[in-house]
């Protein structure tokens, strides 16, 4: 595992819990972020017991927790976690968007690679989907973060032809080429120019030049994850409708 030592010693770390689900008869595998060691998958075993509760509990998803783990190849032991703070209510509006946040790092983000500066956009969106508003604007700065930690950012500056962002003009987020700029009645979703110069100056933009970057930002992403597509998209769908 980078970053940790092999004689397979307990290892302390602060962590952010992304997800759990059953791991055979009496034990959870846990899903979780950390700054030095990156996307973590660990093994709580014994959790049918009463005296485990606190446990269970300070595994929920969006907990910020102190862990106390063995590495052991692909999956660590988990030896016990404590919460560090309140987890945000994320109840209403937010509670999708949360949904989407942790399934987008589950789906591309691999185990075991260091990624500090995705712990710490990952605790910003946290904060800012806790507080309940300006959903759509923290989502934006996630996703942006998200690709340029992974090294699949692209420069925000100029288009792929070295033309500097105009801020009436429609573009393309090509996955392969970058910024292209599109005829304004292209069918393909495109992003205003105006809310691209935000983005790459961290300035939360007019709503609708806002709006404009959902769906390009979604076909970038799709792009990345294949032809499976996501679960909290199905479920924005249905509720949609």
């Amino acid at each position: 595992m980078a970053g940790v030592d092999a004689s397979a010693q307990l290892v302390q770390a602060p962590a952010f819990v992304l997800h759990t689900r059953p791991w055979r008869e009496t034990s959870l595998l846990v899903e979780v972020l950390t700054a030095r060691h990156g996307r973590l998958g660990l093994i709580a075993r014994g959790l049918a017991s009463a005296r485990a509760q606190p446990l269970r509990a300070a595994l929920q998803p969006w907990q910020w927790v102190g862990l106390a783990y063995v590495p052991k190849g692909e999956l660590g032991q988990l030896r016990g976690a404590e919460p560090l703070d309140t987890s945000p209510r994320l109840a209403g509006p937010a509670w999708l968007p949360a949904f989407y946040v942790n399934e987008l790092i589950l789906r591309l983000v691999p185990r075991q690679d260091p990624l500090p500066g995705l712990y710490r956009a990952y605790a910003e969106v946290r904060q800012q989907l806790g507080e309940g508003s300006g959903l759509a604007w923290a989502l934006r700065r996630f996703e942006r973060d998200l690709l340029i930690e992974l090294g699949l950012g692209m420069d925000l500056h100029e288009d792929c032809d070295g033309a500097s962002i105009e801020p009436g003009a429609r573009y393309l987020l090509d996955p392969e080429h970058g910024l292209r700029r599109t005829p304004a009645d292209s069918r393909q979703p495109t992003a205003a120019g105006a809310a691209i110069i935000a983005l790459a100056n961290d300035q939360c933009p007019p709503a609708q030049e806002l709006a404009s970057l959902r769906l390009p930002m979604r076909a970038l992403l799709a792009h990345h994850l294949g032809a499976r597509g996501l679960q909290s998209w199905q479920m924005a769908a249905s509720l949609a409708r």
